[in-house]
């Protein structure tokens, strides 16, 4: 995913590579459900992709397999819900948001109960494999669900406590997944909270509000202007909604510019929620969305993407350094 350029950069940060998000999503599922018969799994023939496999093998009555039937397995999770056990419905992001969007509106959002949604391998986690698999759509279509959480995880530790928090939820939850390993972010100990944004980097020059699997490109960006003396706050904004407007509104009136990055397309989310929170408040800087363009994607691998749409350390320190010119 990274260049070498990047790779070293985030050695000298000092970054640590630990496994990808829906490893560390599968671990916590298990462990909390070792303790809680009430917990448990719904897939649509996907405990692979969901990393499962000794989920179930451990916890064979708490896993319910419904094929691939992606309106069942959500139909499922909120009677479940409603009868009083936690499940959590698991599925790749761009089947689970398309093809049963109309039962995540009325049968979990609106009847209220609390069911936990897990999106798999979103944004282009699944590369090569191409649109149909791309998942660039959700976060756009979800916002406009009432009476939903969003979150989408920058690492490990993101990922452990919004699987903690969605848990023991009483209302509906989204939690969003890629598969790519990623380097821990955040010190042990560090707080998380669903709906406040965690400060990764401080600076007054540029914000970079990133959030799920692009938050370490702007970490990294971040870095490199750094040595060329130029001073980036990074904030991970691993939820998307609620939104956290005054982490968001005061990036907007500290820095000189806003850049928003996300593994998305640029239409409908992070950036336009982000935008909308600081046009209203009349918040004017010099002010970007970097995600997937209104084209038809490239193919290639999570990287080869990435970089094309200037998802990288590279791409994200020169948009900045522009934006000093009418900053």
């Amino acid at each position: 995913m990274f260049s070498p350029a990047a790779q070293a950069m985030a050695e000298r940060l000092g970054l640590t590579l630990g496994r990808a998000n829906v490893d560390e999503f599968a671990a916590t599922l298990e462990q909390l459900g070792r303790t809680d018969p009430n917990l448990l799994v719904v897939t649509s023939d996907s405990r692979g992709s969901g990393k499962l496999a000794p989920f179930g093998q451990a916890l064979p009555r708490q896993l319910v397999e419904v094929g691939i039937a992606e309106q069942n397995l959500v139909g499922i999770t909120a009677g479940l819900a409603a009868c009083g056990k936690k499940p959590f419905g698991v599925s790749p992001s761009c089947f689970l948001t398309a093809r049963a969007l109309e039962q995540i509106k009325n049968d979990v959002c609106y009847s209220d109960v609390p069911a936990v949604l897990v999106g798999l391998s979103a944004g282009v986690s699944y590369g090569a494999l191409g649109t149909t698999h791309h998942s660039l759509h959700d976060l756009a279509v979800l916002r406009a669900i009432h009476n939903l959480a969003i979150i989408v995880p920058a690492d490990n530790l993101e990922t452990r406590e919004a699987v903690r928090f969605a848990a023991a939820a009483a209302r509906p939850v989204f939690l969003r997944l890629g598969k790519a390993p990623l380097f821990d972010l955040h010190a042990p100990g560090t707080r998380f909270a669903a709906g406040q944004a965690i400060t990764l980097r401080d600076g007054g020059e540029v914000a970079l509000i990133a959030t799920g699997e692009t938050v370490i490109h702007a970490l990294l960006a971040a870095a490199r202007l750094a040595e060329r003396g130029l001073a980036a706050r990074v904030l991970s904004l691993h939820t998307i909604k609620p939104l956290d407007t005054e982490a968001v509104l005061k990036a907007g009136r500290e820095c000189r510019a806003v850049i928003t990055v996300e593994e998305h397309l640029v239409h409908g989310g992070l950036g336009e929620a982000c935008a909308a929170v600081l046009l209203q408040a009349g918040v004017s800087k010099p002010f970007r969305i970097v995600g997937i363009p209104d084209e038809e994607t490239v193919t290639g691998s999570q990287a080869d993407i990435f970089r094309h749409y200037g998802v990288s350390m590279e791409g994200l320190s020169e948009l900045a350094v522009s934006l000093f010119t009418v900053a």
